[in-house]
Parts: structure tokens; C-alpha cells; sequence
């Protein structure tokens, strides 16, 4: 049975109202697995010191390795990234010297594709099921001191990944 558009809840739009989102400029992306799986990467306890390792899966890989190609295919450069269990963080920096702005893809179409990418790429190493969500979050990074505090909480992601918001919790982390 399908839901009528009536009977769907309402999607609040979380980009900033008429925004071009084919600026230049940095922009922190956040993309999270269908029903918040955890399949791209485990994270385990790491040295004494409480550094965490973090090790990617086979779907975990792909996602990581596609980052590049964005970087190549849209002229984009991808400043941090963290690919963790359920979501994929990065830093996205649209530089000034790209194509025109009139044929520049915008934030969206390089999200877009890299999904598609991802997915499909997945699929063929036997992941079935959707892999991500719909949609993604974004914030337009404003500032130096909003960089830097995005940047540092991309690298300690996998640190306190017990306290992230999209954690959950896998039946072999529990504590006997």
C-alpha cells in the first residue's frame, strides 16, 4: 500500500532558504545508513592510551575510496572524513576556481552522486537492502573557528563513539 502525499509526514527542508549551494566555500556533510545499520566500519577499544580502532568494512572501504573520486571527477577537495559504523562524515570544500558557476554541480549533486556511487558499488560487492537513508545534513562551515571545531570533531569522532548520536549499540560490545 502506498502512502498518499497527505498521509506523509512533513519534511522540514534543513538548507538555508535561498542559498546557492554551488559557492565556493566549505561545507561538513553527515550521511547516515538506512535504519541507522551498522555496516560500514567497527570500532573497537583501542591502546592503553583509549585511542579507538577503527577498522572499515568491505562497504566501509568503498565508501572512503570514493571521497577521492570525488575530489577528481567534481573538483572538490575533501578536507576530513571519518567513515564510522552507521554514517560517513566530511569536510567539503568547493573551491573558487572550479568551473563557472552556471555549469558547477551544486553541494547536493556532489552528495548525490557520491550516494549513488557508494551504493552501487556496494551492491555489487553483495550488500542488498538500501544502504543509505534519505537525504543528508549539511552545515555551510562559516568561519575559521567553525572549521577548526568541525575539523577536530571529524578526527575525535571515532573516540567517542559510545556518546555520538547515531550510535548504537552492536550485541558484541556489551559487557558480560
Amino acid at each position: 500500500m502506498n502512502d498518499s502525499p497527505a498521509d506523509l509526514p512533513d519534511r522540514k527542508s534543513l538548507r538555508l532558504p535561498k542559498y546557492d549551494y554551488r559557492l565556493p566555500g566549505a561545507y561538513f556533510v553527515t550521511i547516515c545508513t538506512q535504519d541507522r545499520r551498522c555496516i560500514l566500519s567497527d570500532i573497537r577499544r583501542g591502546d592503553p592510551c583509549g585511542r579507538p580502532e577503527l577498522r572499515l568494512t568491505s562497504y566501509g572501504a568503498i565508501a572512503e575510496s570514493t571521497l577521492s573520486r570525488l575530489e577528481t571527477e567534481y573538483g572538490v577537495s575533501i578536507d576530513a572524513s571519518v567513515v564510522m559504523p552507521n554514517h560517513v562524515h566530511f569536510i567539503c570544500r568547493i573551491a573558487e576556481d572550479r568551473a563557472t558557476t552556471r555549469v558547477a554541480p551544486t553541494l547536493g549533486r556532489i552528495v548525490g552522486a557520491y550516494k549513488s556511487i557508494v551504493a552501487n558499488d556496494c551492491r555489487k560487492a553483495g550488500l542488498t537492502g538500501k544502504l543509505w537513508q534519505r537525504g543528508y545534513y549539511e552545515h555551510v562551515i562559516r568561519g575559521d573557528a567553525d572549521y577548526r571545531d568541525i575539523y577536530l570533531y571529524i578526527e575525535g569522532n571515532p573516540s567517542k563513539w559510545a556518546e555520538d548520536r547515531y550510535y548504537q549499540s552492536l550485541p558484541e560490545e556489551t559487557d558480560p
